[in-house]
């Protein structure tokens, strides 16, 4: 008895059971129809959301038997991230269906606002958080991706340096960024450039080398022992049922997270912009803090780095299609003042954590500088929402910190690039060999030595 218990279907099993309440609630028509409460709903949704994470991360590792790790990774991490694409293009529709109205208007900010607010999310808490797990948890993995050093907070997780493709990318999409606020909105011009930059990525890292799968425990090793068309149907099943678990509890778990924060004085506004974001983001961190757990740091990583670039391209992309498609023509999505400020901070709080990902390491003391930035610019705006009684003058105020707040980001990023300028070099110029192998433009030369 005791060794079917360990037996690696048994997790599989406990992972489905603990996403069958909330199965049972969406046939019964929902939340709603049962009329089950706030923290209820949270409850059902939240436990069913982790057990559908650790089905996307075993199908994840399962499938890099029989592809490119990098592109396993990115399929979980689409899946992962993929209700905040359904959240920002629900704002999108309705910006469009309402262009020119009130609600439209609001519609189309909230849509930055919750964009901008997933992606500095998933620096500032994941990148950093992660970082900070993987140190934590070496002293018991014996993670070989962790360099312990002597002095204050100067350990460092070492990251693969075959992830140079996606730290370039993202390069390319943060330098993007920064024009996007400089036309009459997102617009198809948007759409074409990122969308273009991750199809483009997408293309170079299908077509990688499928490599020997690291050593597996658990679920992952013995489906990998499965013959190959039964090992292929499980990675399919895992992912289609993580996926949909994933889109439809985590709306349910961020409303409710939404309507609790309201109930306890949290503005409605800043609800949208980072409580129900970090609800979305919650499966990609959880896959992640899995992988890390099971010393799989470097995979972790390439995860996190791997969502925030379909964010950085796709998400933003998505935007101005599904505004067009509720306009009924093709169009640019409205925003304010403040979401242009706001675009321009996630775009340089990504150029410092490119600047600190170029020699492919974060120290704890780097991953401190990400997170005490983004907790104290958050802290900051919500103190400012909070006590000053004037609209205008809360929006000036806040949008006064933002602008700060991305000169310091700009000036830490320029810093770090300038004194790491020769590891970028060679960051980029692993990627061109990535394409050049990718498309057959020749036979790419070998890579030299850091």
């Amino acid at each position: 008895m005791r060794e079917r218990v360990k037996h690696p279907l048994a997790a599989l099993v406990v992972a489905v059971l603990v996403t069958a309440p909330w199965v049972g609630v969406e046939l019964a028509g929902g939340p709603d129809t049962l009329g089950l409460s706030e923290p209820v709903t949270v409850a059902v949704s939240g436990v069913a959301v982790l057990g559908a994470s650790f089905l996307l991360a075993w199908g994840a590792e399962t499938a890099e038997k029989d592809v490119p790790r990098a592109f396993a990774i990115a399929v979980l991490a689409v899946l992962a991230v993929a209700p905040e694409y359904a959240v920002d293009a629900l704002y999108a529709w309705t910006a469009g269906t309402n262009a020119g109205t009130a609600r439209g208007i609001e519609a189309g900010n909230l849509a930055v606002a919750n964009m901008t607010g997933a992606n500095r999310i998933l620096i500032g808490l994941g990148w950093s958080g992660i970082a900070m797990f993987t140190v934590y948890r070496s002293r018991t993995t014996a993670d070989a991706a962790v360099e312990h050093r002597s002095g204050f907070l100067t350990s460092a997780v070492q990251l693969d340096r075959n992830i140079s493709t996606e730290i370039a990318f993202l390069l390319a999409a943060t330098a993007y960024a920064f024009f996007v606020p400089l036309g009459e909105g997102i617009g198809i011009l948007d759409t074409v450039v990122l969308v273009g930059l991750y199809v483009a990525y997408i293309g170079i890292v299908i077509r990688g080398d499928v490599e020997a799968p690291d050593h597996q425990v658990g679920v992952p090793k013995y489906l990998q022992g499965l013959r190959q068309l039964v090992r292929v149907a499980a990675v399919l099943v895992l992912f289609a049922y993580s996926g949909a678990m994933i889109f439809t509890a985590v709306h349910p778990f961020a409303h409710g997270l939404e309507a609790i924060g309201e109930q306890a004085g949290v503005p409605p506004f800043f609800m949208i912009q980072w409580i129900a974001p970090l609800a979305s983001e919650s499966p990609e961190l959880i896959v992640v803090a899995y992988l890390v757990n099971k010393a799989r740091s470097t995979a972790g990583f390439n995860a996190l780095i791997s969502s925030k670039l379909n964010q950085w391209t796709l998400l933003i992309g998505t935007l101005a299609v599904v505004y067009s498609i509720g306009l009924g023509e093709v169009g640019s999505l409205p925003f304010d003042e403040k979401q242009t400020a706001e675009i321009w901070i996630t775009a340089a709080q990504s150029a410092f954590a490119l600047a600190i990902l170029a020699n492919f390491s974060i120290s704890l003391r780097e991953a401190t500088a990400l997170l005490v930035l983004f907790v104290s610019q958050v802290v900051v705006e919500f103190a400012i929402i909070q006590t000053v009684a004037d609209a205008a003058v809360e929006t000036e105020l806040s949008i006064f910190v933002l602008h700060a707040y991305t000169v310091v980001y700009l000036v830490l990023a320029a810093g770090l690039f300038w004194r790491r300028r020769e590891s970028l070099v060679r960051l980029l110029q692993r990627t061109n060999r990535s394409i050049q192998s990718a498309y057959g433009s020749g036979r790419p030369e070998p890579e030299a030595g850091d």
